[in-house]
C-alpha cells in the first residue's frame, strides 16, 4: 500500500474543508498515487482521473458536497473522487463482481447525484437541479464538470443554450480543457486574468458599466455591450460562452492548486448568472508511462506500477475489432467509394487502423453520434459507401437519425456496431443489449450479427453489397476463436441462416458468439443422449424463413439464442412461427435472451451465467422443454 498520511485522515470531503492550501497540494500528490496503485490492480479508467486530481480535491474543498451537487460528466475521471467520498476502502473493488463501478452510479453514493458513463449529459442533468432548486427555494450550489472529449457533442451546447432561461440562481460548468483544444498554453498571466475577472472589483465594474450603459441610445448601448465582451474574449477566449449567457472564467491551469482555489471560491460567489470556468489539464498528469503514452492510458488493463507495463493476456485470435479495420481496409482498396465515420473511437472502433491507411476517407465527428448518422445518410446519398462504426450503447444516442435519416428514406449507410452483448467490468452502461430489437424493427434494415471472426469478415462484404437499404452488423468485445479469414471473403446471400451441426430431437437457434456456448451445449446434450441441431441464423432481419421453419417441423423443440435484451431475436422466431401456423402442433418452444434487468459489471462468464446463455444453461433449457428433469439425470433420445 503507498504511503499517505494525510489522504489517512480523511474519510469524506468535509474533511479536507480545514485544509491549506499546502495540504491540498499534499493531499493531490497522495490521491494521485492511490489512484494509480488501485487501477494498478484493477485495470480500468486511468488518464483521465489522473488529470482532474487536483481539481477534485478543490472542488470538494470549496463545495459542501454532497449539500452542493457536484456531477462529472462521463464519469471515467471519477476515481479520485470515489477515494476522497468514503469509497477508498473499497477502492480495489473498481470494475469488479460487486464492487464499485467504473462510473458515477447513483445507487451508489449520496456524494453520486447523477449517473454517468455516456458523454454529455453533466450540463443538462445540472441544470435540472439548479431548476429544482430554484423550486424549492434552497440555497445549495451546482457544479458540472464537463471535458475530455464532452463539449464536442451537440446535448453540452443545448443545455447551455438553454441555462440562462431555466435558472435565475448559481450554476458552474468547470469545463475541463486536457486537449489545448480551446486556450493557448496558460502561466501566470492567465491565471492573474482569471483570477481578475472572477473577483468582486472586476464584476463591481462591469454591473457599474452595464448601468450606464442602459441608459444609452440602443445603438451606443449594444456596441458598449459588445466591446466589453469582446475586449474580454481577446485576452480570455470566452466570448463565445459569454454569447450563451455565462460569466466566462479562465483559461487556469487546473494543477497549481495556490491559483485554483482561491478562483474556485470567487466563481462559486458568482449567483447572477451561469458561470463557466475553464480550467486546463494534462491527461495522465503525475505518472510518466501515462504522461507519455499516445493516449494518456485512457483505458487500462492490470499493470506494473513502476514500468507501467500492462498485463495483457497473449491471443490466438484476432480482436473483431480489428477484423472490422483489417477488412473494410481490403474493401476499401478495390472500391473508392468506401468510406469510414466514428463518433470520437478511432481505436475502439478499428478506424484508427482505417484511418492509417486511407485518412482522407476517414471522418472522425467527434461525441456526435445523431450527426455521426445524418452526416453518414448524406454520403450515401451522393453515391458512396459509409460504414459509420459506433459501439451498439453509444448508438442509441442516435437512434432518430437511424429511423428519419437513413431508413425511412432507404439509404445504405452501414451500421458497424461494436461491443454487442455484455461487456465485463463497463457494466451496464456499455452493454450493447438493446439493438437487435432497435434496429430489427426498423422497415427496410437488413440486420446481422456474427458468431465468428470468418463471419465478420462476410458480413462486411455483404454490407458492402447492399445499396438499396440499409444495413447493421454486429459483434463483441474481445478476441475472435482462431478461424481462418479468407484474403476476400465473398458476401452471404441476404436473409440465409447455415445449419452447424445435424440432429433430430432439438434445434438451437443461435444469433451471434453464443454459437461456441451452443455447441458445447449440444455435446453435454449429446452426452445424456439428446441429439441437437445447431443452427447459426446469421439474419435477424430478414429471418431464414425457411431454415426456421424447417428446424420446427423436424423436432420437437426449438431454442434460440441471442446476445440481446428481450423483444429482440426470439421474439421476431416466435412471431414467424406464429404467422405460419408452426406453433399449432405443440412445438415446445425456448427463447433465451438477456435477462430484464440492467447486469452490473462482473467477468463476461459470470455475466452470461447470470443471464442464462452459458453452455450449461442452453442444455439446460433444451432439457426442460423436453420435458426432462436435469436434477434427476434422465435422458432422452
Amino acid at each position: 500500500m503507498p504511503d499517505t498520511p494525510l489522504l489517512d485522515t480523511v474519510n469524506i470531503p468535509a474533511d479536507t474543508r480545514g485544509f491549506d492550501l499546502a495540504q491540498l497540494r499534499q493531499l493531490a500528490d497522495e490521491v494521485r498515487v492511490e489512484t494509480i496503485d488501485a487501477v494498478s490492480q484493477t485495470g480500468g479508467h486511468l488518464g483521465a482521473g489522473l488529470g482532474v486530481v487536483e481539481l477534485t480535491v478543490a472542488l470538494h474543498h470549496v463545495f459542501e458536497t454532497p449539500r452542493d451537487i457536484l456531477i462529472w460528466d462521463v464519469g471515467h475521471q471519477c476515481y479520485p473522487h470515489k477515494i476522497l467520498t468514503g469509497r477508498r476502502d473499497r477502492i480495489r473493488t473498481l470494475r469488479q463482481g460487486g464492487g464499485l463501478s467504473g462510473f458515477t452510479k447513483r445507487a451508489e453514493s449520496e456524494y453520486d447525484p447523477f449517473g454517468a458513463a455516456h458523454a454529455s449529459t453533466s450540463i443538462s442533468a445540472a441544470l435540472g437541479f439548479a431548476a429544482a432548486r430554484d423550486q424549492k427555494d434552497a440555497k445549495n450550489k451546482v457544479v458540472a464538470v464537463i471535458g475530455d472529449g464532452s463539449m464536442s457533442a451537440g446535448m453540452a451546447y443545448e443545455a447551455m443554450n438553454n441555462a440562462v432561461e431555466a435558472t435565475s440562481g448559481q450554476l458552474m460548468v468547470v469545463l475541463n480543457d486536457n486537449d489545448m483544444s480551446i486556450a493557448p498554453p496558460v502561466g501566470g498571466m492567465s491565471a492573474y486574468l482569471a483570477g481578475l475577472v472572477s473577483g468582486g472589483a472586476y464584476r463591481s465594474m462591469r454591473r457599474l458599466g452595464k448601468s450606464v450603459a442602459e441608459h444609452l441610445p440602443r445603438p451606443f448601448r449594444d456596441a458598449a455591450r459588445k466591446a466589453e465582451e469582446y475586449a474580454r474574449g481577446m485576452v480570455t477566449g470566452g466570448t463565445f460562452f459569454e454569447e450563451l449567457g455565462f460569466y466566462y472564467v479562465g483559461p487556469i491551469d487546473g494543477h497549481d492548486m495556490d491559483n485554483l482555489v482561491p478562483i474556485l471560491k470567487k466563481a462559486a460567489a458568482i449567483d447572477d448568472r451561469p458561470v463557466l470556468v475553464h480550467v486546463v489539464t494534462q491527461k495522465g498528469k503525475g505518472y510518466a508511462p501515462a504522461e507519455s503514452s499516445a493516449d494518456k492510458l485512457h483505458a487500462v488493463v492490470k499493470f506494473d506500477v513502476v514500468s507501467g507495463k500492462q498485463s495483457k493476456a497473449v491471443s490466438n485470435a484476432p480482436s473483431y475489432t480489428k477484423v472490422f479495420g483489417t477488412e473494410l481496409i481490403k474493401r476499401a482498396k478495390i472500391d473508392p467509394t468506401v468510406v469510414a465515420i466514428t463518433a470520437a473511437m478511432p481505436s475502439g472502433t478499428g478506424l484508427d487502423l482505417f484511418g492509417q491507411a486511407f485518412p482522407e476517407r476517414t471522418y472522425d465527428v467527434g461525441i456526435a453520434e445523431q450527426h455521426a448518422v445524418t452526416f453518414a445518410a448524406g454520403l450515401a446519398a451522393d453515391g458512396m459507401k459509409p460504414f459509420c462504426a459506433i459501439y451498439s450503447t453509444f448508438l442509441q444516442r442516435g437512434y432518430d437519425q437511424v429511423v428519419h435519416d437513413v431508413a425511412i428514406q432507404k439509404l445504405p449507410v452501414r451500421f458497424a456496431m461494436d461491443r454487442a452483448g455484455l461487456v465485463g467490468a463497463d457494466g451496464a452502461t456499455h452493454a450493447g443489449s438493446f439493438d437487435i430489437g432497435y434496429m430489427g424493427a426498423l422497415p427496410h434494415m437488413v440486420l446481422m450479427a456474427a458468431a465468428d471472426e470468418a463471419e465478420l469478415a462476410a458480413m462486411i462484404a455483404t454490407a458492402c453489397e447492399i445499396d438499396d437499404r440499409p444495413s447493421a452488423f454486429r459483434y463483441p468485445r474481445g478476441d475472435g476463436v482462431g478461424l481462418d479469414i479468407p484474403e476476400l471473403s465473398a458476401p452471404l446471400e441476404i436473409g440465409r441462416g447455415r445449419i452447424v451441426r445435424e440432429g433430430t430431437a432439438v434445434a438451437i437457434l443461435s444469433l451471434g458468439t453464443r454459437l461456441q456456448e451452443s455447441l458445447k451445449a449440444a455435446d453435454a446434450l449429446a452426452a445424456r443422449g439428446v441429439s441437437a441441431t445447431v443452427a447459426d441464423a446469421r439474419f435477424a432481419k430478414p429471418l431464414d424463413a425457411d431454415l426456421i421453419l424447417r428446424l420446427a417441423r423436424e423436432h420437437e423443440a426449438l431454442i434460440t439464442v441471442e446476445e440481446g435484451a428481450m423483444g429482440g431475436f426470439g421474439a421476431f422466431v416466435l412471431q414467424l412461427l406464429a404467422e405460419k401456423g408452426a406453433l399449432d402442433a405443440g412445438l415446445k418452444i425456448r427463447t433465451l435472451h438477456l435477462p430484464d434487468v440492467f447486469q452490473d459489471q462482473d467477468s463476461p462468464f459470470a455475466m452470461y451465467q447470470q443471464a442464462g446463455l452459458n453452455a450449461d444453461q442452453i442444455a439446460a433449457a433444451a432439457l426442460s422443454a423436453l420435458g426432462v428433469d436435469v436434477a434427476a439425470g434422465a435422458a432422452r433420445a
